[in-house]
């Protein structure tokens, strides 16, 4: 029994990516037993992962708002206690940044991680005991397989499997037909003009359900709403509840954003609009039903959309 330790905290879109790595492991290594460190606002999408056997939060984001608080004390001391708690026999730090290194250093076992002209953050590879070359200019899913492969032993496959799973079928969205759009991200240059969404919505003639976040991304999507007339913006929901809703949804659009990756990696009908970022390195990839259209600089048309949908 092989056990390996996985650390790849944040963002969303880049757990995501993370999940066929940890499949890839699964299937080549099978008695293997898998755990991940995750930011706290992602354990959902890492217990999605049918070969993950524990999951391991953690709240660095939040520890950083109150370092003089003890509870914030208490916190990490838990966490170190968690990730130290066994010996494994790899530990992969898929980030390269120099704050995942540290996370890495924690455990117990051997630690494997990119070398200094292929991390992110160079300074990460002095925490490795073994460090691996894997070219920047591949697809992150890509990049994070390879690394993976490497530190493991095996021969990568073509096939890419995301390995997401919901087991509580009242969470997979209604029987009514709609689609999702996704359009709040963190970056203003990611955006795609409201016009364009609510030209698109008109056009695919089914309702429309418009998720958000903050209350910034909530009032644009209500305006949104109100201009296109059959759309629905609900609650607040959970990534869980948001993987349900993606699961029946005849089609996800949506901008450059970590939820329209979950689409994709649970495999849903979902197209990805790039206005501000290059999808060949963090596009949609690996599925047969998803889509990128646009490049950065480029925002694509409505009619580009429709026709990816289609």
């Amino acid at each position: 029994m092989r056990r390996i330790l996985f650390v790849k905290t944040s963002s969303l879109g880049d757990v995501i990516h993370h999940c066929p790595a940890v499949s890839d492991a699964a299937r080549r290594l099978p008695a293997v037993e898998i755990d991940w460190v995750v930011e706290e606002p992602f354990i959902e999408v890492a217990a999605m992962h049918r070969a993950v056997r524990r999951v391991i939060p953690m709240a660095l984001r939040r520890w950083r708002r109150g370092p003089w608080n003890p509870a914030v004390w208490a916190e990490m001391a838990s966490f170190r206690k968690a990730i130290s708690f066994e010996r494994y026999d790899a530990v992969v730090d898929s980030q390269a940044l120099l704050k995942s290194a540290l996370i890495c250093a924690l455990a117990a076992g051997t630690k494997h991680g990119m070398d200094r002209a292929s991390a992110r953050e160079p300074l990460a590879a002095m925490f490795y005991d073994v460090k691996h070359g894997v070219p920047k200019g591949l697809h992150a899913v890509e990049r994070n397989r390879r690394l993976t492969a490497a530190a493991l032993g095996y021969a990568l496959e073509n096939s890419i499997d995301y390995g997401l799973q919901i087991e509580n079928p009242s969470l997979k969205g209604d029987a009514a037909a709609y689609a999702v759009f996704l359009t709040m991200t963190s970056r203003a240059d990611k955006l795609w003009p409201n016009a364009r969404w609510i030209e698109l919505g008109r056009a695919l003639g089914v309702r429309v359900v418009l998720p958000w976040g903050t209350e910034a991304e909530k009032v644009r999507a209500e305006a949104v709403s109100k201009a296109m007339g059959n759309a629905a913006v609900p609650a607040r929901m959970s990534l869980l509840e948001l993987a349900g809703i993606f699961q029946k949804a005849n089609a996800v659009v949506g901008v450059d954003t970590g939820l329209t990756h979950l689409a994709a990696a649970l495999g849903a009908r979902t197209v990805g609009i790039y206005c501000g970022s290059d999808p060949a390195l963090t596009g949609l990839h690996g599925s047969s039903k998803a889509a990128n259209v646009g490049a950065a600089g480029r925002p694509p048309s409505v009619s580009e959309v429709l026709q990816a949908v289609a």
